[in-house]
C-alpha cells in the first residue's frame, strides 16, 4: 500500500509585511530624482531670469527703483505713526483725575476713599490734599493771596489726586475710570480733561486709515508696473518663446523664469525701500532729536526692525510674483507657434 506524501507549501524568502515597506523604500528612491529635477529648473529659472535683468541694468534699477518707492511711501509713514504712538505713550504720566469729596468729610474718611482707589487695577498712584493744602496750592498758583485771606473759612473740600496706569491710556478706558471714581461714597465730583486726548487718537485713527488706503493704491501700482515688465519681456522673446514651443516646451518651463523676474524685482525694490526708509530717517534723527531736547525729553525715532524689514521684503517678493502671474497668464497664452 503506498503512502500519499504530504504537499510541500512553497517557501517565500520576504514576509509578507516587508511588501508595504519595500514599496515605500522605491516610491522615496523614485521621488529623491524627481524632487532634485525638480530643484535644479528652479534654480536654472531663477538664475536665467536673473542673468536677463543684469544685460540691462539701467532699466533694471529704473524699475526697482520704482518699485522702491511706492513701497517706502507707506513704510516709512506706518514708522513715523509707529514713532507718534510711542512719543505720546506717556501722556498718562501728566494726566490726572481731581476727585473732590464733599464738604466735612474728614481725613480718616478721605483716606479710606484714597486706599479704595489705590487698590484698583487701573490706577498707578492717589495723592491726598487736605482742604487746607488745596487752598495753599490755590493760594501760590493762583496768585489772588491777599483776596483769600479776607475768607472767614476755607471754602475748597479735600481732593483725590489720581494718576491713572500706565496700561489704562485710551479715552475711553480714562472715562470709564472717571465714571468709577463719580460713584464712590464721600465723592463731590471727578474731573479730567481727555478732549486733547480723543483728537489725538482720532488724529492718528485718521492717519493709520490713510496708510492703508495709500499702501492698497501702491501695492495696484506695483503689481502694474511688474506686469508691465513681464508683458515687455515676454514680446520681446516671442520668438524664444515659440520655438521652445517647437520642440516641446512646456507651460511651466517656460513660465518659470518670468515668474522669477518678479520676484527678483520685488526683492530688489523692497532693499531699495528698505535704504529709502532708513535714509529718512537718519535726515530726520537729528531735528527730531533737538525738539525733544528742547522739552527735555530724549525721545529717538525707531527705524526698521528685524521683523519690519522681513515684512517689507515678504510685501515686495509677493506683489512681485503676483504681478508677473498674472501678467504671464494673459500674454503668454497669445504666443503660439504659426
Amino acid at each position: 500500500m503506498s503512502r500519499r506524501r504530504a504537499p510541500v507549501r512553497p517557501s517565500h524568502s520576504k514576509s509578507p509585511k516587508t511588501a508595504p515597506a519595500a514599496k515605500a523604500a522605491t516610491a522615496g528612491a523614485a521621488a529623491r530624482p524627481a524632487l532634485l529635477t525638480l530643484l535644479v529648473r528652479h534654480a536654472h529659472g531663477g538664475l536665467y531670469s536673473l542673468g536677463q535683468l543684469a544685460r540691462a541694468p539701467l532699466s533694471t534699477l529704473m524699475t526697482a527703483a520704482v518699485i522702491g518707492i511706492a513701497l517706502a511711501m507707506p513704510t516709512g509713514l506706518h514708522l513715523l505713526l509707529g514713532n507718534a504712538r510711542q512719543l505720546t505713550a506717556g501722556w498718562d504720566a501728566s494726566a490726572h483725575v481731581s476727585v473732590y469729596l464733599k464738604q466735612g468729610v474728614g481725613a480718616e474718611d478721605a483716606e479710606h476713599t484714597a486706599q479704595t482707589v489705590r487698590g484698583r487695577n487701573d490706577v498707578a498712584q492717589v495723592r491726598y490734599l487736605s482742604p487746607d493744602d488745596a487752598l495753599a496750592e490755590f493760594r501760590r498758583l493762583s496768585g489772588f493771596g491777599d483776596a483769600l485771606s479776607a475768607l472767614d473759612q476755607n471754602p475748597l473740600p479735600g481732593v483725590l489726586v489720581v494718576r491713572p496706569a500706565a496700561t489704562n491710556g485710551t479715552p475711553g478706558d480714562i472715562d470709564a475710570l472717571v465714571q468709577a471714581l463719580r460713584k464712590l461714597p464721600g465723592v463731590e465730583a471727578a474731573q479730567l480733561d481727555v478732549q486733547w486726548v480723543k483728537r489725538l487718537y482720532a488724529i492718528m485713527e485718521i492717519g493709520r486709515r490713510g496708510v492703508l488706503v495709500l499702501a492698497s493704491l501702491l501695492s495696484l501700482a506695483v503689481l502694474l508696473i511688474v506686469g508691465n515688465t513681464i508683458r515687455l519681456a515676454i514680446q520681446n522673446g516671442r520668438d524664444e518663446i515659440e520655438i521652445m514651443k517647437l520642440i516641446g516646451g512646456t507651460d511651466a518651463f517656460i513660465r518659470r523664469p518670468f515668474l522669477y523676474t518678479g520676484i527678483w524685482l520685488g526683492v530688489m525694490g523692497s532693499g531699495i525701500a528698505w535704504a529709502l526708509v532708513n535714509l529718512s530717517l537718519w535726515a530726520l534723527e537729528g531735528p527730531v532729536s533737538r525738539l525733544a531736547g528742547l522739552y527735555g525729553s530724549g525721545f529717538r525715532l525707531t527705524g526698521l526692525d528685524l521683523s519690519a524689514a522681513a515684512a517689507v521684503l515678504a510685501v515686495g517678493t509677493l506683489l512681485g510674483l503676483s504681478g508677473a502671474g498674472i501678467a504671464v497668464g494673459r500674454h503668454l497664452r497669445a504666443v503660439e507657434p504659426a
